[in-house]
């Protein structure tokens, strides 16, 4: 008789036992999903059925635009991925072992990075030589399936990614416990970190003075406003997020404009690509529409940098940057953006950059004097509500 397919020992240890009342309400929502997912499929195997997942599709044709919230929003559309499809198998094993490790994580009270996930599930399977994971390619998409299919953060899956962007100003903040004064930086910023819960920063109303956020592009960017100190003239919370923000910093936004009653001004380049971040920030982005209601910010407001810019603040010829066939293409899908088509302004905004033939980063502005952004651009972009919206 032919020995049982085994996977490798460092893939056998049992999964904790989870008593459900010792865990805070998030932790136990988790945890029911976790149990329920566990269940369906051993229920089928049982039953000698094929084991499946009911998986939410993320594709664009299951996204759509609320008109009333003015966020994306998932559809219902979803695909089962089964044990006995020969094309599915893997996946199908993937998500099963992922799932058993976010139960070990919040049985252990610990977090792990993605990256650490990938590791902590993957090994050679014995008998077969092949690994569950070949690269972290393939364990990423994983984990947002795991979050649609339990409707969870990844952050209350206990999973947080690489730290991303910074943050400083007129706020004093909890974290895990720690005292964080943002206007006591010094050259630098405090890190914001992947996961920004309730339960990990706390934000309270009374030790915030701030009375707005202006979210810049990138960390260079933000440098000169920092340098400038412009958070303090102008009373306000400076952050960055790298270029895209990563979803800590997005989600921190959120809470900052809806826990704090802060607006979300941003100062990004003049490209496809800014517009795409201030759109993401906004109304949230496609392949994480699920998570939209808990990160978008409709209200956000685009201070710049704006195609009327060349001119209105004479710029050198120098700074301007030539559209190429992507960027043309991209700046015509935005348009059609069903949150930009009927906004005139957004319309001539990118058709403005097209009939240029150029793009402008933020850093353009240098040109007019180091500080001529934190000391001229930005606070009169900001009196005069000169924005997009």
């Amino acid at each position: 008789m032919a020995k049982k397919s085994k996977l490798s020992e460092s893939s056998v240890e049992e999964s904790p036992k989870i008593v459900l009342e010792k865990l805070n309400p998030k932790d136990r929502k988790t945890v029911v999903s976790l149990r329920g997912l566990a269940q369906s499929v051993s229920r089928a195997a049982a039953q000698k059925d094929d084991p499946s997942i009911a998986i939410p599709s993320r594709s664009l044709s299951n996204v759509s635009y609320n008109e009333t919230k003015k966020i994306l929003e998932m559809g219902s559309k979803a695909t089962n991925r089964t044990l006995f499809n020969l094309s599915q198998a893997k996946s199908f094993l993937q998500t099963m072992l992922v799932a058993d490790g976010v139960n070990k994580l919040i049985a252990a009270g610990k977090s792990l990075s993605i990256r650490g996930m990938y590791y902590q599930t993957k090994h050679t399977i014995h008998g077969i030589h092949e690994e569950t994971f070949n690269s972290q390619d393939e364990s990423d998409p994983i984990i947002e399936d795991l979050e649609v299919v339990l409707e969870s953060l990844r952050e209350e899956l206990h999973l947080y990614a690489e730290r991303k962007g910074e943050m400083v100003g007129n706020i004093t903040l909890i974290d895990r416990g720690d005292t964080i004064d943002c206007s006591r930086m010094g050259s630098g910023g405090y890190g914001v970190p992947s996961i920004v819960e309730p339960d990990v920063i706390e934000l309270d109303p009374k030790k915030c003075n701030a009375k707005f956020v202006l979210h810049v592009e990138k960390g260079t960017v933000w440098q000169r406003f920092n340098e400038d100190r412009f958070w303090e003239k102008n009373n306000c919370i400076l952050t960055h997020g790298g270029g895209q923000p990563p979803r800590g910093v997005r989600r921190l936004l959120y809470r900052l404009h809806n826990e704090l009653k802060l607006p979300i001004y941003c100062l990004l380049d003049n490209d496809p690509w800014g517009y795409y971040i201030y759109s993401v920030i906004k109304q949230g982005s496609i392949n994480l529409a699920y998570e939209s209601k808990r990160m978008a910010i409709p209200k956000a407001k685009f201070i710049g940098l704006r195609s009327k810019d060349f001119e209105e603040c004479r710029l050198s010829p120098s700074v301007r940057i030539g559209l190429n066939d992507n960027d043309r293409k991209r700046a015509r899908q935005i348009a059609e953006y069903p949150w930009f088509v009927e906004k005139k302004a957004w319309q001539k905004e990118i058709a403005q950059m097209l009939k240029n033939g150029f793009k402008l980063e933020v850093e353009a502005l240098i040109s007019k004097g180091i500080s001529y952004v934190t000391e001229v651009y930005a606070p009169e972009r900001i009196r005069a509500k000169d924005w997009l919206d």
